[in-house]
């Protein structure tokens, strides 16, 4: 459905983490019909540079993500690791 978004996410992150090979981006249902979920995991030790000071890198994925959805949803990101 969003095959462009999880492409475009693991590039976007992959260019910041030093682990690349890690990086796994997937997509999960939700009850919300007009609502994306993303799950982004990465490892452990690259955590911190996903996530920034306050969080300022991981609002930017976020927001770099949702103008490049080209459907008309909300896409919410979830970072873990692993």
């Amino acid at each position: 459905m969003s095959n462009h978004l999880i492409e475009f996410t693991e590039f976007i992150v992959k260019s910041l983490v030093d682990s690349k090979d890690l990086v796994s981006v997937k997509e999960f249902p939700t009850s919300e019909d007009n609502t994306i979920l993303l799950e982004v995991m990465v490892s452990n030790s690259d955590m911190g540079k996903i996530i920034g000071k306050k969080g300022k890198t991981a609002n930017a994925i976020r927001n770099l993500v949702q103008i490049a959805s080209k459907e008309n949803k909300k896409v919410k990101l979830n970072f873990d690791a692993f």
